[in-house]
């Protein structure tokens, strides 16, 4: 084996095992999504930084939507390939971004003498001095940025207080550093939430549970909790959940640990209860800032507002079988606990006999203007 073998080999494997963030949106969703935003790009530069130009459909929707959104300027820029496929071809080619400034010919389409390519001096990473530059330049940010450092690239954009609209999953709403700024109605959920489908590279079937290659030899993954996250102002957002249950004791049972009733179902908020409730993570998809207020959730470091009224450090953890697991109680101290057992999951018990159960992640809400 030569060198040279050995050197693309290594190369193979570390892309392999690298995070798996190389997600391509498909442009019916794409399509489905932004027509809900066409007046917020007027006269706008929109930056597309995590976004190769070769593969991206939100560059191709933009471009070929340039002149009917009235663009002032596209710009679409990525990180560098590193992936198995770019290595099979011997890609070593520059980081590049391109920069469309709408048609000159009169054809209304974006032709290659139209567009201007560029080269980074750098990776193309969103993080680096040349995109920030970049971005500093853009007005409104839209692109599906890596999962795995969904964090930070929310950070950059408040940081430099972008416009945005962005693809993540609905695992990023708890996270402590994206909650407070939902919380804080500086960032909401987009109106198609749910499934989508993206083309990514082969390798990641190993771990993909809904993948499957087409006849094209096409490979996809489709993603049942998909979001759009952003701070465009959408007519969504102001509408009110229409609510007609009732509250009861039976039917809404209080938790263990916190002074907050459970509501399993978004469908299901009573609507003459004026207390805090528990509902689903889903619930961000129905919220309007006018009727109700959101106070924190389950997710650790992030429920600061709600009274933490419970431990559970003098707790076990059981199996439903009955049998320990060897965890103490403490592995529940930030979730919201109900007392029994339902026989289906693990549970917590303490030396009185006293038993709790957690539920799904919530958040925390209550009616505007309610104490």
């Amino acid at each position: 084996m030569t060198a040279d073998t050995r050197s693309v080999i290594r190369h193979l494997n570390a892309a392999k095992g690298a995070k798996q963030d190389e997600f391509y949106t498909e442009l019916s969703d794409i399509e489905k999504e932004l027509r809900h935003y066409r007046r917020h790009f007027k006269g706008k530069v929109v930056y597309l930084n995590c976004d190769d130009p070769r593969e991206s459909q939100f560059f191709h929707y933009f471009s070929y939507n340039f002149e009917k959104l009235g663009l002032k300027k596209l710009i679409a820029a990525c990180y560098k390939s590193q992936d198995v496929d770019a290595f099979s071809r011997g890609d070593t080619s520059k980081a590049v971004y391109l920069e469309y400034e709408g048609d000159k010919d009169g054809d209304r389409l974006p032709g290659r003498d139209e567009i201007e390519v560029k080269h980074f001096q750098g990776n193309g990473d969103f993080r680096s001095e040349e995109s920030i530059a970049l971005l500093k330049e853009s007005d409104i940010v839209v692109t599906n940025p890596p999962f795995s450092l969904f964090r930070e690239y929310v950070a950059q954009l408040m940081q430099y207080e972008k416009q945005f609209l962005i693809v993540g999953n609905q695992g990023a709403i708890t996270y402590k550093e994206v909650f407070p700024l939902i919380a804080g109605s500086k960032m909401w959920l987009g109106v198609n939430n749910g499934d989508m489908k993206f083309r990514v590279p082969k390798h990641y079937e190993s771990r993909a549970t809904r993948y499957w290659v087409d006849e094209q030899g096409q490979a996809w993954r489709s993603l049942g909790n998909a979001c759009w996250f952003t701070n465009l102002d959408i007519n969504k957002r102001h509408e009110d959940l229409i609510l007609y249950r009732r509250y009861t004791p039976e039917a809404y049972p209080a938790y263990d640990n916190y002074d907050a009733i459970e509501v399993s179902r978004t469908s299901e908020i009573p609507e003459d209860y004026l207390g805090v409730m528990g509902v689903p993570v889903t619930f961000l998809d129905k919220h309007n800032r006018d009727q109700f207020d959101i106070l924190g959730t389950t997710q650790r470091g992030c429920h600061e507002a709600v009274p933490d009224t419970k431990k559970y450090d003098d707790y076990r953890e059981m199996r439903s079988d009955g049998t320990p697991t060897g965890a103490s109680g403490g592995k529940t101290n930030e979730n919201a606990n109900l007392q029994g057992n339902d026989g289906k999951k693990n549970y917590f018990i303490n030396s009185d006999g006293h038993i709790v159960q957690a539920t799904y992640k919530r958040i925390f809400i209550r009616r505007k203007g309610a104490v």
